[in-house]
Formats: structure tokens, C-alpha cells, sequence
């Protein structure tokens, strides 16, 4: 049970995903921090709010007459444009380049097998074919075997 346990964790595909993760975690602190502090109070300026958090806040009365509840559509503006941030840099950093590879292996691909037959070399079973065919145009020793009649 510890060794299955044992080839999961050092799979090459676990380690990635851990790593990946990890990345992620610290990428998405970036991009939170510029959003926070520059996005936000640039957008909030346009809307006369002290950042894009603050701009469209709605406040809702208490049925009780306690505190007032507030609606922050500005801040689920916010997490929007820090998603499709984050969508862009990965887009770009990633998914562009890995296409891009992809499309060169896939042409290198297909100049390989564009290479004319006469360039290759012959293969060991061409090889053999041949062989067999000039020993079978060559007289036969006196000692060998008739080969065997076949009957019409």
C-alpha cells in the first residue's frame, strides 16, 4: 500500500500540479496587488470614489431599523477584471508560446515525411527481400536439394 502511495507522490504529473499551484498562488498575489493599487483607484476616480471597491455601493435598510447592509458591485467589478487580468498574462505566457511550439514540431513533422522515398535508406526487410532475390537467380551448388515440385 506504501509503495503505490509512494510511486503516486513521485509521479511526474503530481509534482508538476504541486509546482503549478504554487506558482499560481504567488502569481495571483501580483496580480491582486495591481489591481488593488492601481486599477481600482484609477477605475474609482472615474465613478468619484476612492477606488472601484467603493464605487458602486448600494445600501440596503435593516427590516429591525439595525445597520444598514451594503451591496459592494463595485468590488465583484473588481474580481472581474482581476480574473480577465489573469486570463490575459496566462493566455499570452502561456497558451500563445505552447502553440507556437506546437505548430513548429507539426511543421518539422511534416517536412520529415515530405523527404522524397529515393533519399531514405532501404529498411532491413528491403534489405533481406533483395538478398533473397539474387541468391534466387544464382544456380544452386550440386550438393544443395532440388527445391520441392509443386503440383498444378
Amino acid at each position: 500500500m506504501l509503495t503505490g502511495f509512494k510511486q503516486f507522490i513521485l509521479r511526474g504529473n503530481v509534482i508538476d500540479l504541486a509546482v503549478g499551484i504554487i506558482i499560481g498562488a504567488a502569481f495571483t498575489a501580483i496580480v491582486t496587488a495591481l489591481v488593488t493599487n492601481i486599477f481600482n483607484p484609477l477605475i474609482g476616480v472615474l465613478f468619484n470614489a476612492t477606488d472601484l471597491t467603493k464605487a458602486f455601493e448600494v445600501e440596503v435598510p435593516a427590516l429591525g431599523g439595525g445597520k444598514p447592509g451594503v451591496l459592494a458591485f463595485g468590488a465583484v467589478l473588481a474580481a472581474i477584471i482581476q480574473f480577465l487580468i489573469i486570463a490575459l498574462v496566462v493566455f499570452f505566457a502561456i497558451v500563445v508560446p505552447i502553440n507556437h511550439l506546437g505548430k513548429l514540431t507539426l511543421a518539422r513533422r511534416k517536412r520529415q515525411d515530405d523527404v522524397p522515398p529515393q533519399d531514405l535508406p532501404p529498411t532491413e526487410t528491403e534489405l533481406l527481400m533483395e538478398i533473397r532475390d539474387l541468391l534466387a537467380g544464382r544456380p544452386r551448388p550440386d550438393h544443395a536439394p532440388a527445391p520441392p515440385a509443386t503440383a498444378p
